[in-house]
C-alpha cells in the first residue's frame, strides 16, 4: 500500500517530466471581453474558443500593468515592471536582470522572438530594429529574431537580425507565418524551442482586409477596423495549433496565450466584458485579460477562476523546463502554476501569494476574492472590493471589512517599499542601476534612423506620425 501511494504522488510530476517545446503568443491590447467564449455581441473567435475548450482557461488572468512595455519585461522577467525599470510603455528592459530566453537558451532550447519588442527604449510606431540596437531581443537572450520596436500593422517594415525586410498581408498573418516557418525547422532538427510571438494587433493604427472587415460594416470605421484586426488575429492562431498538429509535436508543445494589458475605450461594441476601466487603469476592465495554456495530452481541459499574471510565467516555464531560478536572492513576483496543469484539487482552492500591480501613481493587490487599490498612493487613499461578489467594481466596502482593508493596505505599502528598492538597483549585485542605461526617446530622433526617414516618409503607418512630429518642432 505504501508503494502504491507513492506511485500516485509521483504521477503528476511524471506527467511534467519531459520538457515542453514552449509558443508564448500576446495580442496587443486585446481585451478580456475581445473572445467569442466570453461571449462578445459581435466578434467570432472559433480558434480562441476551440483552444479555451482544450485547454486550461483562465478567466481571472492578469497582464503585469494596464499598459504593454510594462507586461513585456514582466514576462521574461516574472518580476514586476518597477523592479526591472520599464515603468512606462517605452523604456528600455535592464541588461542586469536574467530573462526566461536567457535561461532557456542556456538550457540547449533554440530560443526566438517575433514582432513587437517595445523594450529597447524607443517610443513612435514600430519600426525595424537596427542591428547595432543595445537593446535587441538577441542582447537578452534570443537566438533568432524578426521584430519591430513597438507596433505594427498591414505590410509590416521588419527586423531580422538588422536586416530590414518588407512584408505583405496583415500583421498577424505575416509574423505567425514567419513564425511557423522557424518551427518547423526547429521540429525537423528535433530541437526544443522556446518561440515568443508578440502580435501588433489590435493597437492602433487600425487597418484590416475588406474580408476580415466585412462582419462589421455597420460600425464606425475605428470599431470596424479593429474587430476586423481580432479575425485575422483569431485566424492566425488556428493556423499555429493547426500547423503544430501537422508536424505531430503537439503533444510536446506548450502554448501560452494572453494580451498585454486591458482593451481600448471607445470602441463598439466595448472590449472589456462589463468590467470597469480600459488600458491605462489600474482596475480589472485595465489589467484583466484572456489567458489559455494548451499543451495537448498534458494539461486536463476546463477552466479557472485561480489568480494568474503573466509574472507566473517565468516560475512556471523555468519549473517545466528543469530549470532553477538564476537569482533566487532577488525579489520575484510571480508563482509556478504547474499544480493546476491535473486538474482542480485542493491545492487549487487558494493562492499562496498575492498579486500586485503599480503603475504610475496607482497600485493594487489582488489576493483571492479581494482587491485593494489605489489610485494615488501618496495621497493615502484606497478602495477595497470583493471580485467574486462585486466584479465590475462598484461597490467598495473598505468601512464593512476594517481588519482585511487595513491587512492588505499594509502589504501593498510594504510591497511599494520593496519595488522602490529594486528600481533603485538594489536588487544587483552592483547595488544600483547602470549608469548607461538609457532613457525613452522616439526612434525618429535618434541619428542612426536618419537615413531611413526619406524612404519611409510617404509610408501609410509613419506618414501621419512624422507630419505631426515636424509640426511640434516648427
Amino acid at each position: 500500500m505504501r508503494y502504491l501511494l507513492l506511485i500516485l504522488a509521483l504521477i503528476p510530476l511524471a506527467s511534467h517530466a519531459a520538457r515542453p517545446n514552449i509558443v508564448l503568443v500576446m495580442a496587443d491590447d486585446q481585451g478580456w471581453g475581445e473572445t467569442g467564449y466570453n461571449h462578445h455581441p459581435r466578434l467570432q473567435t472559433p480558434h480562441l474558443d476551440a483552444m479555451s475548450r482544450s485547454g486550461l482557461r483562465l478567466d481571472r488572468f492578469y497582464a503585469g500593468a494596464p499598459v504593454c512595455s510594462p507586461t513585456r519585461a514582466a514576462v521574461l522577467t516574472g518580476r514586476s515592471c518597477y523592479r526591472v525599470g520599464v515603468p512606462e510603455h517605452g523604456y528600455a528592459l535592464r541588461h542586469q536582470e536574467i530573462t526566461l530566453a536567457e535561461v532557456l537558451s542556456d538550457a540547449g532550447y533554440q530560443t526566438a522572438h517575433f514582432g513587437k519588442w517595445h523594450l529597447n527604449g524607443l517610443r513612435g510606431p514600430g519600426a525595424p530594429i537596427l542591428q547595432h540596437d543595445r537593446f535587441h531581443p538577441g542582447t537578452f537572450g534570443f537566438d533568432h529574431w524578426l521584430s519591430v520596436t513597438n507596433f505594427f500593422d498591414r505590410d509590416p517594415l521588419l527586423s531580422r537580425q538588422g536586416a530590414i525586410e518588407d512584408h505583405r498581408g496583415d500583421s498577424s498573418d505575416v509574423i505567425m507565418q514567419q513564425a511557423l516557418e522557424h518551427i518547423e525547422q526547429q521540429a525537423a532538427a528535433d530541437q526544443p524551442f522556446f518561440t515568443v510571438i508578440w502580435y501588433g494587433t489590435p493597437h492602433s493604427p487600425f487597418k484590416a482586409s475588406a474580408e476580415d472587415n466585412a462582419p462589421f460594416t455597420d460600425l464606425n470605421e475605428t470599431s470596424m477596423h479593429h474587430y476586423g484586426e481580432l479575425v485575422a488575429l483569431d485566424r492566425s492562431v488556428g493556423a499555429l495549433r493547426s500547423r503544430l498538429r501537422e508536424l505531430g509535436i503537439e503533444k510536446q508543445t506548450l502554448v501560452w496565450y494572453c494580451s498585454d494589458n486591458g482593451g481600448l475605450p471607445n470602441i463598439t461594441p466595448a472590449t472589456t466584458g462589463g468590467l470597469r476601466g480600459n488600458k491605462g487603469t489600474i482596475f480589472e476592465g485595465g489589467l484583466r485579460v484572456p489567458g489559455i495554456i494548451e499543451w495537448a495530452g498534458t494539461i486536463q481541459p476546463r477552466q479557472t477562476d485561480y489568480p494568474a499574471s503573466v509574472m507566473d510565467m517565468m516560475p512556471t516555464l523555468l519549473e517545466l523546463a528543469d530549470q532553477p531560478h538564476p537569482a533566487p536572492q532577488r525579489p520575484r513576483d510571480g508563482i509556478s502554476l504547474t499544480h493546476l496543469f491535473d486538474g482542480p484539487s485542493d491545492a487549487e482552492a487558494e493562492r499562496d501569494e498575492p498579486i500586485y500591480f503599480r503603475y504610475k501613481t496607482s497600485a493594487a493587490v489582488v489576493d483571492g476574492d479581494w482587491k485593494l487599490l489605489t489610485r494615488n498612493f501618496n495621497r493615502d487613499a484606497f478602495e477595497l472590493y470583493n471580485l467574486v461578489e462585486d466584479v465590475t467594481e462598484s461597490d467598495n466596502v473598505a468601512e464593512q471589512h476594517p481588519q482585511r482593508f487595513e491587512s492588505l493596505r499594509r502589504q501593498l505599502r510594504s510591497w511599494l517599499e520593496s519595488t522602490d528598492a529594486s528600481e533603485a538597483g538594489r536588487d544587483y549585485p552592483e547595488g544600483t542601476v547602470a549608469s548607461d542605461h538609457p532613457q525613452p526617446m522616439f526612434w525618429v530622433d535618434r541619428a542612426d534612423y536618419q537615413p531611413h526617414l526619406k524612404q519611409w516618409q510617404n509610408r501609410w503607418e509613419y506618414k501621419s506620425w512624422l507630419d505631426r512630429r515636424r509640426k511640434q518642432k516648427k
